[in-house]
């Protein structure tokens, strides 16, 4: 059986949002959310960063961490919607290698419960250099709610991603 105990993942969080890259808003409430509930959980954090809603930009720092060998796990916050600048999932499948849907169809199915837009989210996740990219919504509250979905299956397919 392979470890896939959490405190054994690197983790990363990117926040895509105009208006934080540009530094209209201060607050990263839904960073501060992936931070928080991942570290709790016993991943360790290693970067962070924002980024904003563009499709070049987004691929590129998806890329640059994950070909670093460093972070197994990179979460995306925000850009994941039907808006012209929601550009994330596509920035997402222009690096990964491997996609994995299932994350973001779990996601909409369990998260329906609480709200009808969450048949809006397009949110997607995949491989690339052995870390796994996971894209969740923009708002502190959604991240909550989909964050709770796909936890109990990250560390597993992390230690799968990492041959376990």
């Amino acid at each position: 059986m392979p470890n896939d105990s959490p405190d054994k993942f690197n983790i990363a969080v990117l926040t895509i949002s105009d208006r934080g890259a540009s530094g209209e808003r201060e607050i990263d409430g839904s960073g501060n959310a992936i931070s928080e509930l991942m570290t709790k959980e016993g991943f360790n954090l290693v970067q962070r960063g924002m980024v904003a809603d563009e499709v070049p930009q987004i691929s590129s720092i998806l890329r640059e961490w994950s070909d670093s060998g460093n972070i197994d796990l990179i979460v995306t916050t925000g850009g994941t919607g039907l808006g012209p600048r929601d550009v994330t999932p596509e920035a997402t499948r222009a690096v990964v290698d491997i996609e994995a849907p299932g994350f973001g169809e779990a996601m909409r199915i369990q998260t329906l419960q609480f709200t009808p837009f969450a048949m809006l989210s397009r949110a997607t996740a995949g491989v690339r250099s052995g870390c796994l990219i996971v894209n969740l919504p923009g708002s502190e509250k959604a991240v909550r709610e989909t964050l709770a979905v796909a936890l109990p299956a990250l560390a597993h397919g992390l230690a799968m991603v990492k041959g376990g």
